[in-house]
C-alpha cells in the first residue's frame, strides 16, 4: 500500500463509526461515542475545530485564529477509542459500507457500521458565483485572516495617498447580508474607526468610514423579528452604519455595488474597495454525493432533506447532521448541529430505539450588534443592550474549548472592548520596487525625439494602473481560500 500511485484506492481497515468533519456536530458525536469507549474514525480536511460565532473577532483583530480553532486531536485525545485522520472524503457506497477518502496524495477505503456526515457549509451566491472573486466571505480561518489583512490595508493606504476619491473608496465598506455575521461585522468595523484607528491614525476619523449594510428583508436580523429587529437597527445606525433594508444587490465589480430596492424598483451604485459578502449558505461538496449516493432529496441550497431521525435517503446506518441539512426548518446554526450530534450518537450506541425523531430544544438566540450592545431571546424573555451583552460573552465563553482559550479571550475582549487596543492587527505590505525619480536634465541637453516620445506615452498608457497594481499584488500574497 505504501507504493501505491496517485489515486489508486486500497482497503485500509474498518470501524465501526466513521465522522465526517470537525464542526460542533461532528464533535459532539465524537465525545459520546468517545465517553462509551465507541470505536471511531473522524476524518476532517482541517486539523482545527473552528469555533466559527468568533470569525468576525479575528477578522478584526480582536482574538487571534488560535483561540477558536483548537486541535481537533488534543481535544479527543483523552478518548483511546478515537482516530483522528486527516483527509477528504470523496465518495461512499452504502450497498458496502464503505467510505472513500484521499490522504497525501493517495485514495484510501474505510469500512464502517455507522456513517456520519457533518460537512457544514460555505457560502452561497444564488447563481452569481463570480461574486466569489469580487468580495471577501467569513467562513473559514483563511477567510477572516484574508479580510482582516484587506482592513488594515485599506485604512493604511487611505493614510498616505493623496487621491480623494481614492481615500473615500478605500474607507467604505459594504456588507451583504443582515444576519447575525454581516451585523456583527458591520458594527465592528464602524467600531475599528472610530476607537482604534481613529486613536492611531492621525488624519483618520470615524465618520471618514462608511459602513453599509446591505438586506433583502424588511429588517435586520429577520430570525429575531419585532423589536429585537427593531433594536439592532436603531443600534447600528446610531453608531454610524447605513442600513438598507428590502433591497437586493443585483451586480458587483472590482469598484462597488449596484443596489435594486425591492419596492420601488430604484437602482443605485455603491463605491467601495471592499465588499463582504455574508448572505446565504451552499452545503459543502459531500452533501452532493450523499444525496447521489442514497437518493435523499435536496432543497436550492444543496442542503439535504433528512428524515426526523437523521437517516439521509434509503441508508438507514448513514446519518447527516449540522449546516448540511434542513429538518423541520430549523436554524443552521451550533446548537441545532451539537443536539443533533448528541441524537444520532444515542441512536448509534443504542440508548434511544432506532428510528427515534429528533426533539429539537430551544435554548435560545442571540446576536451581538456592537460594544456593550447585543440582543438575546430565550422563550417569551427578550433582552437588549448591556446585559444581552454580557450574557454573549458568557454562552461563548462556555462553549470555547480548553481553559487557556478562554482565559486568553477574557484578555483580549478587555484589551479591546475596554480599551481601544486591537492586539492582533498586524500586517506587513509586499512592495514592488519604487520607480526611481527621473534625473534633472542639463538645460543644454537635446530634446528626445518626437517619435520616441509618443511611443514611451503609448507604453505608459498600456501599463497596468497603480491599483491595477495593488489589487493584483493584494491578490497574489492572499489567494482565495478553495473550500
Amino acid at each position: 500500500m505504501g507504493g501505491a500511485d496517485k489515486g489508486e484506492t486500497t482497503v485500509v481497515d474498518r470501524t465501526e463509526v466513521v465522522i465526517v468533519g470537525s464542526g460542533f456536530g461532528a464533535l459532539a458525536v465524537a465525545k459520546k461515542l468517545g465517553k462509551a469507549g465507541t470505536p471511531f474514525v473522524l476524518i476532517s480536511e482541517t486539523t482545527e475545530h473552528l469555533f466559527q460565532p468568533l470569525l468576525y473577532q479575528v477578522a478584526t483583530g480582536v482574538i487571534s485564529p488560535g483561540e477558536i480553532a483548537p486541535s481537533v486531536r488534543a481535544i479527543l485525545a483523552k478518548y483511546p477509542s478515537a482516530d483522528v485522520r486527516l483527509g477528504r472524503v470523496v465518495d461512499v457506497n452504502p450497498d458496502d459500507n464503505t467510505v472513500v477518502y484521499e490522504a497525501a496524495g493517495k485514495r484510501h477505503t474505510l469500512g464502517y457500521e455507522h456513517l456520519v456526515a457533518a460537512t457544514g457549509a460555505r457560502q452561497a451566491y444564488f447563481g452569481r458565483d463570480e461574486f466569489a472573486d469580487l468580495t471577501f466571505a467569513l467562513k473559514t480561518v483563511n477567510d477572516a485572516e484574508r479580510l482582516r489583512r484587506q482592513i488594515i490595508r485599506c485604512f493604511e493606504e487611505a493614510h498616505i495617498t493623496t487621491d480623494a476619491e481614492l481615500r473615500k473608496n478605500l474607507l467604505s465598506f459594504v456588507v451583504v447580508g443582515a444576519g447575525p455575521t454581516g451585523v456583527e461585522l458591520a458594527g465592528q468595523i464602524k467600531e475599528l474607526a472610530q476607537r482604534y484607528f481613529a486613536e492611531s491614525i492621525g488624519n483618520i476619523k470615524g465618520e471618514d468610514v462608511t459602513v453599509t449594510l446591505v438586506e433583502g428583508a424588511d429588517k435586520v436580523l429577520p430570525p429575531f423579528g419585532g423589536k429585537l429587529s427593531e433594536y439592532s437597527k436603531v443600534s447600528l445606525e446610531k453608531a454610524g452604519v447605513d442600513v438598507v433594508v428590502g433591497t437586493m444587490v443585483t451586480d458587483i465589480d472590482e469598484h462597488g455595488a449596484t443596489l435594486k430596492t425591492a419596492s420601488t424598483g430604484e437602482t443605485r451604485r455603491l463605491t467601495a474597495e471592499t465588499i463582504i459578502w455574508s448572505a446565504g449558505i451552499q452545503a459543502n461538496d459531500f452533501a452532493d454525493v450523499l444525496a447521489e449516493r442514497t437518493g435523499c432529496k435536496t432543497v436550492r441550497s444543496g442542503r439535504l432533506l433528512v428524515d426526523n431521525d437523521f437517516t439521509v435517503g434509503r441508508a438507514d446506518n448513514i446519518y447527516a447532521i449540522g449546516d448540511m441539512v434542513t429538518l423541520d426548518n430549523l436554524p443552521a446554526q451550533s446548537p441545532f448541529a451539537m443536539q443533533g450530534g448528541r441524537h444520532v450518537a444515542k441512536l448509534i450506541l443504542g440508548k434511544v430505539p432506532a428510528g427515534t425523531a429528533f426533539q429539537y430544544r430551544d435554548k435560545g438566540s442571540m446576536a451581538i450588534i456592537n460594544r456593550f450592545r447585543a440582543i438575546t431571546r430565550v422563550g417569551k424573555i427578550e433582552l437588549t443592550g448591556f446585559i444581552a451583552w454580557v450574557l454573549w460573552l458568557a454562552v461563548h465563553l462556555v462553549y470555547l474549548v480548553g481553559f487557556r482559550n478562554r482565559y486568553i479571550a477574557v484578555m483580549s475582549w478587555c484589551g479591546s472592548f475596554l480599551g481601544h487596543r486591537r492586539p492582533h492587527f498586524y500586517y506587513a505590505q509586499e512592495l514592488e520596487p519604487a520607480a526611481p525619480a527621473e534625473a534633472e536634465k542639463p538645460a543644454d541637453a537635446p530634446k528626445a525625439d518626437a517619435s520616441k516620445a509618443d511611443a514611451s506615452k503609448t507604453d505608459a498608457a498600456k501599463r497596468p494602473s497603480k491599483r491595477a497594481k495593488r489589487k493584483a499584488a493584494a491578490a497574489a500574497r492572499v489567494p482565495v481560500p478553495v473550500s
